[in-house]
């Protein structure tokens, strides 16, 4: 069941027939300058018939209609959804307005993401917390129309971005660190010098809890090769010969450049270019996306969007034989057995998964320096390729999302391979029941719409 969400004012400004351009000001002597650039519009628009330029916005404003399908669902959603290409909002953001949401969040705009993982210059991603669904709403599959209005600077953000040895980028909320993405070469002093899982480099370590404490681990002694949040596979085989980008020194993942560093009032958004590389060529090129929600009180979302494409020539992926890891992998750092738990969609575990089909699984245990146990779950959507593919979960640290898994897939060059995934972090035990309607947010957030109205 549905329940839309609709954000409805006026527009300032006359509008040519088949395009889209809404100005706002407020200054009277804005009007000649808008007829001027209106009555470009139309004779661009018909130039070139079927092109039409996006919707924009300034401070201070009203904005044009824009309708939010949202499911009915019970708990606030942290959503992030594409704008269609003929709106814009601005820069500046912009609030709910309705008297019935007094008080909640700003929503916050971002770059879309291509197909190829490239941020778009042309078109923008809302971020949103909606409010959950009044009962009515659910009941009859009402829809509910709402004000939106464009503030006349942005809201403050709570994150910050941290640079430090040129190698690790922390991000913060409110002077507290929440993870680091270590961009540049990592090495381990205590690793001996003999071994090549010495250093590494493009993967997430610290991960912060709630409380302060840190859930991962890095180049842990029982597995070098481990780092926190990290994607690499034990297969790659190009041209007939085969990498282990896993733990193996014959390939390796290189930081190239920044693609998006930017904060707002509901997320810290992160976006980095990295490659494979054998010696000095670069087979695979890979994009890597990391929204950082701002924590609630007892939980906070981490988004990750992967995009790796293959560069001249077939790149052939698999996982570890009967085990399945190889992928989007989260390495804890435990405490005491007695004080570990990992759960599935099926319940408590008491024993490690190896090559078993999950939606999600979740690691809690009394972390270092913590006073009571927390945690995190590694969540799937249900668009992902296999969905649900088989994992490998180890009570030792490892959640690993094993995909392709153990039978092979080969990727032609040129051809983007999508990859998304939600880690949901929680500052306390928590419940089988508890992850279920975590996952069922996860769900409700894939399936929020920006739509545009009929012209």
């Amino acid at each position: 069941m549905n329940t839309f969400l609709s954000f409805c004012a006026e527009e300032r400004t006359a509008r040519p027939s088949g395009c889209r351009f809404v100005a706002f000001g407020r200054a009277p002597a804005r009007a000649a300058f808008l007829g001027f650039v209106s009555l470009a519009l139309v004779f661009g628009c018909l130039l070139t018939a079927s092109w039409c330029p996006p919707a924009i916005a300034a401070e201070g404003a009203k904005l044009d209609s824009l309708s939010i399908e949202v499911p009915a669902h019970p708990r606030p959603i942290a959503a992030t959804c594409p704008l269609p290409q003929n709106v814009r909002l601005p820069e500046g953001g912009a609030r709910w307005t309705d008297q019935g949401l007094a008080g909640s969040e700003p929503l916050q705009v971002a770059p879309a993401i291509l197909p190829n993982g490239l941020p778009s210059e042309q078109q923008q991603d809302l971020m949103l917390v909606v409010p959950p669904s009044p009962p009515e709403a659910a009941a009859n599959q009402n829809k509910r129309i709402y004000s939106l209005a464009a503030l006349e600077q942005a809201p403050q953000s709570p994150f910050s971005f941290h640079q430090s040895e040129g190698v690790t980028l922390r991000i913060e909320q409110s002077g507290k660190p929440v993870l680091a993405y270590n961009f540049g070469t990592i090495t381990n002093e205590k690793v001996p010098l003999t071994e090549h899982r010495r250093s590494r480099a493009c993967y997430v370590h610290p991960v912060w809890g709630l409380s302060g404490e840190v859930l991962t681990d890095d180049f842990p002694k029982d597995h070098y090769h481990h780092h926190g949040i990290f994607w690499t596979w034990p297969h790659v085989k190009i041209d007939g010969q085969q990498h282990d980008l896993w733990a193996g020194a014959t390939i390796a993942q290189r930081f190239e450049r920044w693609l998006v560093r930017r904060s707002g009032p509901l997320a810290a958004v992160l976006a980095v270019e990295n490659g494979w590389y054998v010696g000095p060529k670069r087979v695979m090129r890979e994009r890597v996306w990391i929204r950082v929600w701002r924590a609630t009180e007892t939980s906070r979302c981490v988004d990750f969007d992967l995009t790796f494409i293959p560069e001249d020539r077939p790149i052939e992926l698999w996982g570890a034989e009967g085990k399945s890891y190889g992928g989007f992998t989260m390495r804890f750092k435990p405490g005491p057995r007695s004080e570990t738990l990992i759960t599935v969609p099926q319940g408590k575990t008491s024993e490690d998964l190896p090559d078993t089909p999950l939606a999600w699984a979740d690691f809690t245990s009394k972390f270092d320096g913590a006073t009571q146990r927390s945690g995190a779950a590694v969540f799937v959507p249900p668009h992902h390729p296999d969905f649900p593919p088989t994992w490998l979960t180890r009570y030792y640290g490892p959640l690993c999302v094993g995909w392709p898994g153990v039978k092979s897939k080969t990727f032609p060059p040129g051809e983007p391979i999508r990859l998304s995934y939600r880690v949901w972090i929680h500052r306390s035990a928590v419940e089988p029941e508890d992850l279920a309607a975590a996952y069922a947010d996860y769900e409700a957030a894939a399936k929020v719409r920006a739509i545009a109205p009929a012209r």
